[in-house]
């Protein structure tokens, strides 16, 4: 990504009972408090010292100057090490802090691991936490701060808010979601080509055709962008709002229309080959060059992950490429 390395000092065994490193205190009488969520409440007494997150829950937690004990590994998107950039840059802000444990959640969340290391608070805000695991973590006597809405569809505010309340520094993080506001509001008016503009955010699976996969408005990835004055087409909406993907027939492709469709892709020779697919030509926006390609995901994730750390980074990686897309260069970066 081109930002130093950055390396903390390896939480050892011996060292598990210390509390973390902390460069913020809660707000006054912020605890006890508590959360609701779609698989149940979590109450929390006093201020949690040994946190553990799942998705980049982390990213939030490290925001309000607190280091987690363990995160969600990184294995989309993110740097060598499993983390990423943003939130290795925020860690080294807070005196002290280790390198979290990092969770991999490839299969399943680790629901062992996670009650072995003994945390005061689980938080899972916008995570792929299931109720089993929320009840299994809970039985273990441990506080699940999981999603209040639909899985993967809580916008990065709601996560900024509850990991505020989670942490007892609802006042900070309500400054950190006014900043990032102004960012998204500063990044607007830098690329006035994108407001205003309509957009499909697609898949395209190069062994099957047959679909292209679009992202509804539950997702993060278009919520965030319509944020930035971007809209999403009719089409987009009849994807509804109980799941954040659906499919839409190859027969039906030049209904995909808008200003620019934005895509992931592998390689540039694979992207440009499956662009000149009779398929994808009737898109209207694929054949008039109005198209980003992406296939660096870390400039994405930010917006497909979003958080408070990770949303900067997008809105100046990849927005520009979306409005020089719209304004008729077509971009497979």
């Amino acid at each position: 990504t081109g930002d130093p390395e950055v390396s903390f000092p390896q939480r050892s065994s011996d060292e598990d009972g210390a509390a973390p490193a902390a460069n913020s205190s809660a707000d006054a009488d912020a605890f006890p408090v508590t959360l609701e969520s779609t698989y149940g409440e979590a109450t929390i007494e006093e201020e949690p010292e040994r946190i553990v997150t799942l998705g980049v829950d982390g990213d939030n937690v490290a925001a309000l100057g607190v280091a987690p004990i363990a995160v969600q590994k990184m294995t989309w998107g993110g740097n060598a090490a499993g983390s990423t950039d943003w939130f290795d840059a925020a860690l080294a802000e807070i005196d002290g802090a280790e390198a979290p444990e990092l969770l991999d959640v490839t299969d399943a969340v680790p629901t062992d691991q996670i009650i072995g290391l003994e945390p005061d608070v689980v938080i899972a805000t916008n995570s792929g936490l299931t109720q089993d695991d929320f009840d299994k973590l809970t039985a273990a006597g441990i506080p699940v701060v999981a999603h209040p809405g639909v899985q993967w569809g809580t916008t990065w505010e709601q996560s900024m808010e509850m990991t505020g309340q989670a942490l007892g520094r609802t006042e900070a993080a309500d400054e950190i979601i006014a900043e990032t506001k102004a960012d998204i509001e500063a990044t607007a008016e830098e690329n006035p080509e994108i407001v205003g503009a309509s957009f499909i955010w697609a898949f395209f699976d190069p062994t099957d055709l047959s679909n292209v996969g679009v992202y509804t408005t539950v997702d993060n990835r278009p919520a965030i962008l319509e944020e930035l004055g971007m809209v999403s087409p009719p089409i987009v909406e009849q994807g509804g709002t109980e799941a954040f993907f659906f499919n839409v027939s190859a027969e039906r492709a030049a209904e995909l229309d808008a200003d620019v469709i934005l895509a992931y892709g592998t390689t540039a020779e694979e992207s440009e080959q499956l662009l000149q697919e009779p398929v994808l030509q009737q898109i209207p926006p694929v054949a008039n060059g109005n198209y980003v390609i992406t296939l660096e995901p870390n400039d994405t994730l930010g917006f497909s992950f979003p958080s408070v750390l990770g949303i900067p980074y997008a809105l100046d990686h990849f927005i520009p490429e979306v409005a020089a897309a719209i304004g008729g260069e077509p971009q497979v970066y």
